[in-house]
């Protein structure tokens, strides 16, 4: 069995065959639960989250994630999201790699951000502005550079601090211009790319702030209690999800955002299998505001964990 630790799952998942991995998963398909979704008390602090999370392939693999979410691990310069990926045979049953789910799942995330930001962020689009400054945020860049050529990136986070250290971080490895600003509207409105991955439970991009042409990306927020945008930036924008089954029960963005009547549920346009399989257009103008809300699906994970495993079984 293998082991892949967290730098050995970062060097088998590259952004380009990262995203390519999930467009195929996303076009073929697996079998995929609905995932587990449990909170559970942290005394003093907020509430955590478990999620299990099984996808498979008949006959091929079958992969579970298990990740636990601490809004309060921060203070403790923790990652809020830990994880551990458990990859078997789907014939046999025999565990066939232990992988760093911490990692595996920052990449897919940020990977299936990309993939989306490819059908619906403009071709040209190269000014990237990050809301949030933690683990998936970081890895959001070197994603959406994979897809777009992102040439000025700006970072906007609570503490100004964490803001500035991030942008010198991307500018140093990543060799992107990248600066901390502290307007956040003001910031979104000079935006092509717009992505938030954040634990908010308020929002923080507005509908009045967005310029045409703007794309929205909305990674974190994983809760229907919690969101990212307000109602006016749904409902000015041509709205896609990763999963409907997922967005319609977990996204609050989208379903605060129909519970308050500001839309309807036919709002959103389609998912990842509707744009990789080519039955929804995507960016259908160059005026267009689109919004695409990840929740988060086993099969990204399955696609993830199988590229991680097969690139490091030919090592």
């Amino acid at each position: 069995m293998l082991h892949l630790d967290e730098r050995a799952t970062r060097e088998a998942l590259e952004w380009r065959p990262l995203v390519e991995a999930l467009r195929e998963m996303f076009k073929t398909g697996c079998e995929m639960p609905v995932r587990h979704h449990h909170d559970f008390e942290v005394p003093g602090e907020p509430d955590g989250t478990l999620l299990l999370m099984p996808a498979w392939l008949p006959g091929k693999y079958i992969g579970v994630k298990m990740a636990t979410v601490v809004p309060g691990n921060g203070g403790r310069g923790l990652q809020a999201v830990m994880a551990n990926y458990c990859l078997s045979s789907a014939m046999t049953g025999e565990m066939l790699a232990m992988i760093d789910g911490g990692e595996l799942t920052a990449r897919r995330t940020a990977a299936t951000s990309a993939l989306a930001a490819d059908y619906l962020a403009r071709k040209d689009a190269s000014h990237l502005l990050v809301v949030g400054t933690g683990r998936i945020a970081r890895n959001l860049v070197p994603a959406h550079a994979a897809v777009r050529k992102i040439e000025y990136v700006r970072v906007w986070g609570r503490d100004p601090v964490k803001a500035l250290a991030f942008a010198e971080e991307i500018a140093r490895e990543e060799g992107i211009a990248c600066a901390p600003v502290s307007n956040l509207d003001e910031a979104v409105s000079e935006a092509d790319i717009v992505t938030a991955a954040t634990l908010s439970d308020q929002p923080l991009i507005r509908g009045e702030a967005l310029r045409e042409g703007t794309h929205v990306d909305l990674v974190g927020a994983f809760k229907p209690s919690m969101r990212e945008s307000d109602d006016e930036a749904v409902r000015r924008s041509a709205v896609f999800v990763d999963t409907r089954a997922g967005a319609l029960k977990e996204a609050g963005d989208i379903i605060q955002a129909i519970d308050s009547g500001a839309v309807g549920p036919e709002a959103v346009k389609g998912d990842l299998f509707d744009l990789v399989r080519g039955a929804q257009p995507g960016r259908t103008s160059a005026s267009e505001v689109t919004l695409f809300k990840m929740t988060g699906a086993a099969l990204e994970d399955l696609a993830a964990g199988i590229l991680a495993y097969e690139a490091s079984a030919k090592e």
